[in-house]
C-alpha cells in the first residue's frame, strides 16, 4: 500500500501531465490523451546520446603498476639528495618532505594521466648509529592488482627507506 504522500505526488505528476492511461491513481474519463505532453516533450529533446559504464574492475595489461621503474625513481632520487649527506634533525625533516613529493610526482608522471592507481609514499631518514630498524606498515591489499616498490640507502650517518604503494581503485 503506498503511503498517502506518494498518491498525491503521482497524482500531481499524472496531472500535469495528463495520464490517465492504466496504473494511473485518476479515474480515466475515456477522453483525455497524453499528447499535449508528448509535444512539449519533443521540443525538450536533443540528439539521444548513447552512455557506457566507465568503471573499470581491473586494470589493462598496459597499465600494471610499475615496480622496477618506480624503484629505479626511489634510487635516483635518493642518490640526487643524500648523497653525502650528514645526519641532522631539522634538515632532514624538511628533505623527508622534498624526497617524497619529487618521488611521488615522478611516480606519477610515468604511469601517465590515464591511471587508475592511488600512489602512496613512505620515506623514512633516521641517524645510522649501528643500530637495527624494522620499518613495517599495513593497509587493505588486494594482492592481484595492488604493488609496492622499496629502496633503502645508508651512508655513515644515516639511513633512509623508501616505499612506493601503487593501490588499484575502481
Amino acid at each position: 500500500m503506498p503511503a498517502k504522500g506518494f498518491r498525491k505526488a503521482v497524482r500531481r505528476v499524472s496531472h500535469i501531465r495528463g495520464f490517465t492511461g492504466p496504473g494511473s491513481l485518476r479515474p480515466s474519463s475515456g477522453t483525455a490523451s497524453s499528447a499535449g505532453f508528448s509535444d512539449i516533450e519533443e521540443g525538450l529533446k536533443g540528439p539521444q546520446v548513447v552512455l557506457e559504464n566507465t568503471f573499470q574492475l581491473a586494470p589493462k595489461d598496459s597499465q600494471k603498476f610499475p615496480t622496477k621503474k618506480a624503484e629505479d625513481i626511489m634510487k635516483n632520487v635518493f642518490l640526487t639528495h643524500l648523497l653525502d649527506s650528514k645526519y641532522n634533525s631539522d634538515t632532514c625533516k624538511n628533505l623527508t618532505t622534498q624526497i617524497t613529493e619529487t618521488v611521488k610526482t615522478q611516480v606519477k608522471a610515468e604511469l601517465g594521466n590515464n591511471n587508475r592507481f592511488k600512489v602512496v609514499v613512505l620515506v623514512m631518514i633516521g641517524a645510522n648509529f649501528g643500530q637495527g630498524a624494522r620499518v613495517a606498515s599495513r593497509c587493505l591489499w588486494y594482492p592481484q592488482f595492488d604493488r609496492f616498490a622499496q629502496y633503502e640507502y645508508h651512508n655513515e650517518s644515516l639511513f633512509a627507506v623508501g616505499i612506493v604503494y601503487g593501490v588499484y581503485y575502481e
